[in-house]
């Protein structure tokens, strides 16, 4: 039985992305209003006639990472060469508390390094060489500008990041000798990427470069109210479609909603989004589909250890206690699994006692209320009532925080509609309770 305890335990790590082809995989297609990364950012790339740059958006948790890698391995057996990287996490490049467009560049410029080994690295070589010596002295690199190869210029990049990433001391030194030469680094690149180009693997004939986890990037605004995100996304957005490759980059969901989404529609097109299992209807009610695909997420996790589970005897000492864990988090994957995962760590054996996925889902419910601002109640109240959001900062960073949820589906004139709701854990919460009879009244 602890056997089977650690291998079910592992089987819903929350933070790892399932690769292309993993059995655990479940098509939730329909339930999240038929968002289909394939076939809303592949065709783009396969079809046109000059370099794309595209947004990929979505709550985080949601399942984006999942979806691109599908992506990945699809461009993949259609004539593409795909450099994935995952910009934050274990093996990053960037600190999502502190990111400014520089460091992307860096990041996008050491994987396409470590990636495109055929390539001449000659034009890289040059624009390190040139900085070799400022390099030098700040204690960045001890390598000798007369030995500097493609191996040992994609180890410097990698310290760079790494240092901009770690080390805050040196990440304003870093970026303040790269930020005036972003530009001739962009120019750079390109020569290499051409070069790449031309000498890409038989049967592969475009290159596509796709920049994870940047909607991890925490808003940090600014006395006039502009942030970090806007600029990177917007006044650097030259620079960041700037590279001679079809582009996928992930942009922070608040951004998608906020006063500049129109000013990110024109210049990169519509951003396309990753909406959440719909589990409850507007209306409040049991979305059978929806609680039908959360519930096959687990018992796919969950199969290679009890080939013949039942969620509801096997799993779980009673059967609505799957449909309470599967309320609880509102449709988000990474929500499910981490309460799935709290639930198992006060499990000695199966099936799993219904008081461990009570103070699971207790304990998360109590966050989220430590999460939310004071005055954030009312917002969240007024969110519940009219299943809509408002322009506005707070909104945007109840979204970014994941307290507001997206949902999309398609009625019955075949129309797509959007709304949007509370999480479900905060619903419980007495101050969002005292929040709502005080809207009433």
């Amino acid at each position: 039985m602890t056997d089977i305890l650690t291998g079910i335990y592992n089987a819903v790590d929350p933070f790892r992305p399932l690769e292309p082809g993993d059995p655990a995989y479940v098509d939730c297609e329909a339930e999240r209003g038929d968002a289909n990364v394939l076939l809303d950012l592949g065709p783009e790339i396969i079809r046109s006639e000059r370099y794309t740059c595209q947004l990929y958006a979505g709550h985080r948790g949601a399942g984006k990472s999942t979806e691109l890698l599908r992506l990945k391995a699809d461009l993949g057996s259609k004539g593409c060469f795909v450099v994935y990287f995952a910009a934050v996490g274990e093996d990053g490049d960037i600190d999502p508390q502190d990111v400014q467009y520089t460091d992307i560049l860096l990041a996008c410029t050491r994987h396409l390094l470590e990636t495109l080994t055929t390539a001449d690295p000659a034009p890289l070589v040059s624009w390190f060489k040139d900085r070799g010596k400022a390099l030098y002295d700040l204690g960045q690199t001890q390598v000798q500008m007369d030995s500097v190869n493609v191996n040992v210029l994609a180890s410097q990049f990698a310290s760079m990041t790494a240092n901009i990433r770690a080390v805050p001391s040196e990440r304003k030194k870093i970026r303040d000798l790269v930020n005036p030469h972003t530009v001739t680094l962009v120019k750079a690149l390109n020569e290499f990427i051409a070069d790449g180009n031309r000498k890409l693997p038989e049967g592969k004939t475009q290159l596509v470069v796709i920049a994870d986890n940047l909607d991890r990037i925490v808003p940090v605004y600014e006395d006039n109210g502009r942030s970090n995100h806007d600029e990177i996304f917007l006044d650097r957005s030259d620079q960041l479609k700037g590279l001679d490759c079809h582009l996928i980059y992930t942009v922070p969901i608040a951004m998608v909603y906020s006063n500049r989404a129109n000013d990110l529609k024109e210049i990169y097109g519509n951003p396309d989004l990753l909406p959440m299992i719909m589990v409850q209807t507007p209306d409040g009610d049991l979305h059978e589909p929806g609680f039908e695909k959360l519930k096959e997420i687990l018992r796919r996790r969950i199969i290679p250890f009890l080939p013949e589970v039942s969620l509801g005897e096997d799993v779980f000492e009673e059967a609505k206690v799957v449909e309470q864990l599967c309320l609880a988090s509102g449709g988000h994957v990474r929500e499910l699994l981490l309460l799935m995962k709290e639930a198992l760590n006060r499990a000695d054996s199966l099936p799993i006692p219904t008081r461990a996925v009570r103070r699971a889902i207790s304990e998360t419910r109590d966050t989220y209320r430590r999460t939310v601002e004071e005055h954030q109640w009312a917002i969240l109240a007024k969110v519940a009532q009219k299943r809509a959001i408002e322009n506005d900062e707070d909104h945007r960073d109840l979204l970014f925080r994941r307290c507001v949820m997206e949902y999309r589906f398609f009625d019955d004139d075949g129309a797509m509609q959007c709304w949007y709701d509370v999480h479900p854990l905060i619903k419980a919460i007495p101050e969002f309770r005292a929040a709502q009879e005080e809207l009433k009244t």
